[in-house]
């Protein structure tokens, strides 16, 4: 091993160290700045410590409760897995991550690594990660100032893909319009997966649908079933395109409010103790990815079904007698979907809004115009516009038809009213872009309610 790589190693875990010692942050970025600056090849060198190899995760979407859900799987095999589970998903983030995983050799004694990755970031990822598995989730319209349009993103995601080194697998939602464009590119045929129960679905696109349109002719496609945003059944009415047939098809999905999902997947009857739709997919691509790793399934079902939640994804605080749900929601699909399932899986009457415009989040928060607010038309009891950007949030809802509160922009004073107004035993919600949702941890972090969001 060399000097060079054992000094990135040391001077990454020492910014660690000294990162959380000031309380400036959980060093899950900046030790993977250090240590890139001092050996640019640190990552490649550490992947190939690793005695399986790595998964990487990428999409709009989902991406956290994902790769948490695969490293519980690996690691009851047993096996010792490192991730980037606080979700500092650029190329510095799952740097540092590796880098805290090293000993004080400078190598990484572990089995796996499962990293999820930012999709512009994915190129880097599988040049230097050389991953077994890419697990492309979904590709909604997110922080359009810093990626660009769907098509930007999926170029990005298709050149990566076809790096891949020889043997390694791609695992693709077939559901998602972009996403099966980028499979039916690839050499090597991809493992897809969806959903396959019209039951849980719609016949209508909502508003706020990205990929609508036919990749090769223009043509608008026609959607027999409707799951989520623009995932679904679809077809290209001239023929030029249509929706790869999933391998790995979920079917009989039972949605138990935000406790529990269960389905039918490649022959296993499996749950998880999360809910919502979009839940269901982390659960069936979770599955999949098991299946391209040849894990056997009635394992796997039983390691979903203890699966927990990753911070801020459906993450549940009890303080007082009073509960507090909260729900990452950081683009017009995902708030939508949130809302929807915060309505009516959980019977949210009380909710906090919360809207940042960091780079993190995208300065550019005109998104939220696509978001239906509408949805909380006679149903919410209390709506609390809060975040940097409170007042344009405040303004859509005045334009949606919902009474709200006057916006708040701190954090702490609006979940205080947020739990006033909740009655003793009943839940208020969350609904949180990413630093606002961060925003909102350290606060309840301060508190003593919940855990540092890096050690959770």
């Amino acid at each position: 091993m060399g000097l060079r790589r054992a000094a990135a190693v040391w001077a990454g875990k020492a910014t660690r160290h000294l990162s959380r010692l000031s309380r400036r942050g959980g060093g899950t970025t900046f030790p993977g700045d250090v240590a890139r600056a001092l050996h640019p090849g640190v990552l490649r060198d550490l992947a190939a410590d690793l005695t399986q190899g790595s998964v990487v995760v990428t999409g709009t979407n989902g991406k956290t409760t994902t790769a948490r859900l695969i490293a519980a799987l690996l690691e009851g095999r047993p096996a010792r897995v490192i991730a980037n589970r606080a979700g500092a998903n650029l190329i510095y983030g799952v740097t540092a991550a590796a880098v805290a995983g090293a000993g004080l050799d400078g190598r990484l004694h572990a089995d796996w690594g499962v990293f999820e990755i930012d999709e512009a970031s994915l190129p880097v990822a599988v040049d230097e990660l050389r991953p077994k598995v890419v697990l492309v989730g979904n590709l909604f319209r997110d922080q359009l100032d810093r990626y660009g349009e769907l098509e930007t993103t999926a170029l990005t995601i298709q050149s990566a893909l076809g790096r891949l080194p020889a043997g390694s697998r791609a695992v693709l939602n077939a559901d998602d319009p972009r996403v099966g464009e980028i499979g039916l590119q690839l050499r090597e045929r991809p493992l897809w997966y969806g959903l396959e129960d019209p039951r849980v679905g719609s016949d209508r696109l909502p508003h706020a649908a990205d990929a609508t349109t036919c990749p090769r002719c223009g043509e608008r496609l026609r959607f027999a079933t409707v799951y989520l945003g623009h995932e679904g059944v679809y077809a290209c009415p001239n023929g030029d395109f249509q929706r790869p047939a999933p391998e790995i098809g979920a079917t009989e999905i039972e949605l138990e409010g935000l406790e529990r999902v269960r389905l039918q997947a490649g022959g296993s009857r499996l749950e998880l103790p999360l809910g919502g739709l979009y839940n269901a997919y982390n659960l069936v691509a979770a599955f999949a990815v098991g299946r391209a790793l040849g894990l056997d399934p009635g394992y796997m079902a039983g390691r979903l079904r203890d699966a927990s939640a990753a911070f801020g994804r459906q993450e549940r605080v009890s303080h007082d007698g009073k509960n507090l749900v909260l729900m990452l929601s950081k683009n017009p699909a995902g708030f939508n979907e949130s809302l929807r399932a915060a309505l009516e899986l959980g019977s949210a009457r009380h909710l906090l809004l919360a809207l940042n415009d960091r780079i993190a989040d995208g300065r550019d928060v005109s998104w939220i115009w696509d978001v239906d607010f509408e949805q909380l038309q006679g149903r919410a009891q209390k709506v609390i516009p809060s975040g940097v950007r409170a007042h344009d949030l405040a303004l859509r809802l005045k334009y949606a038809g919902v009474p709200a509160e006057p916006p708040r922009p701190d954090l702490g004073a609006a979940v205080d009213r947020l739990l006033e107004a909740v009655p003793a035993g009943g839940t208020g919600f969350a609904l949180c872009t990413y630093t606002a949702l961060l925003d909102l941890r350290a606060d309840l972090a301060r508190r003593g309610w919940v855990r540092p969001y890096w050690v959770t």
